[in-house]
């Protein structure tokens, strides 16, 4: 029987060409590489699954503790949907400079390329600086010819749709959008599991071998939802309430808790909850959780409580 408590995982820091220091500052902790841009808090995907960092199992990796208790920490439906396997990606991101322009593919053409999920996300932003820049979708209709011809041309910038970035907003993104993260921008990311990114534009810049970073521009045409929507970005929570959905999907929802004293969390034993604490401090039982750290609720706990002040997202899938 799994312990009914929560579950802390090491962060998987990831050193990438846009990344800076905020990250790390954010959580409190050391930064013992450059350009740390991303911060996988809680990830399945192959090579970088999470290893718990305290309690009862530390040392055991997400798929192991999964093998060992099932639906008892991924839930009922989570468990038979996903075959077994942990179906989000969590992640902290830090935009020091602009993120390439780029799309995901969906759950179909995912797993026709790559056997793969697709990649459906959604952005909380965090932290933004002054004239912080959020792109996400398309500014006008457009054709897959014209596409590939702004691509070559080097002029996709100017279709994509241009939102100004403050903390608070919240960006959710379907597979086929396409999109960037402008620099000056610090984001909590929930997505599935999966690293397919198709790069369409990427600024002429060169990897550590000197190489420009390649393009997809084929397999991003056939990836692209190219209809246009007046609005790209998701209504704000209602400041008032504690609980807010703030985005959902087939594969995930997203609450925004606002926590000021002391709050009960009740679920259906169906999924896991993950929570993120953006902003402030509480406590889940005798764990502690500050602003930059993440934990997962195993299915089982169908219930706990949250003591303190502070901000936090509580996805489920």
């Amino acid at each position: 029987m799994i312990d009914r408590s929560p579950i802390k995982f090491t962060p998987y820091l990831k050193s990438v060409i846009w990344g800076g220091d905020r990250i790390c500052t954010y959580k409190g902790i050391e930064q013992t590489e450059a350009k740390v841009g991303e911060s996988w808090e809680i990830s399945a995907v192959p090579g970088h699954e999470s290893v718990v960092a305290e309690g009862p199992y530390k040392g055991m990796g997400i798929t192991e503790l999964i093998e060992c208790f099932g639906t008892e920490l991924l839930g009922t439906d989570v468990f038979r949907r996903y075959d077994g396997k942990f179906p989000l990606l969590i992640k902290l991101i830090d935009a020091n400079d602009n993120l390439s322009v780029q799309v995901h593919p969906d759950d179909d053409l995912a797993r026709e390329r790559h056997d793969s999920l697709g990649k459906s996300e959604m952005w909380y932003i965090i932290d933004a600086d002054e004239g912080a820049k959020i792109y996400s979708g398309l500014n006008r209709e457009m054709t897959p010819e014209e596409f590939v011809r702004l691509v070559e041309e080097n002029a996709i910038e100017q279709a994509l749709a241009v939102h100004d970035s403050q903390a608070g907003d919240v960006f959710f993104l379907p597979a086929g959008r396409v999109h960037s993260i402008g620099s000056g921008n610090l984001l909590a990311e929930i997505q599935e599991s999966s690293d397919i990114t198709y790069r369409i534009y990427d600024y002429g810049r060169r990897d550590a071998d000197g190489n420009l970073r390649e393009l997809h521009t084929e397999q991003a045409k056939d990836a692209i939802d190219f209809t246009y929507h007046e609005e790209y970005r998701s209504a704000p929570a209602d400041p008032e309430k504690s609980y807010a959905v703030i985005a959902e999907c087939s594969h995930f929802k997203v609450g925004r808790v606002l926590l000021d004293g002391e709050i009960e969390l009740a679920y259906a034993p169906t999924s896991f909850t993950v929570l993120m604490c953006l902003e402030g401090g509480c406590s889940i039982g005798e764990m502690k959780l500050k602003a930059g750290e993440t934990v997962l609720i195993p299915a089982a706990m169908t219930s706990f409580k949250l003591k303190g002040k502070a901000t936090l997202l509580a996805a489920r899938s």
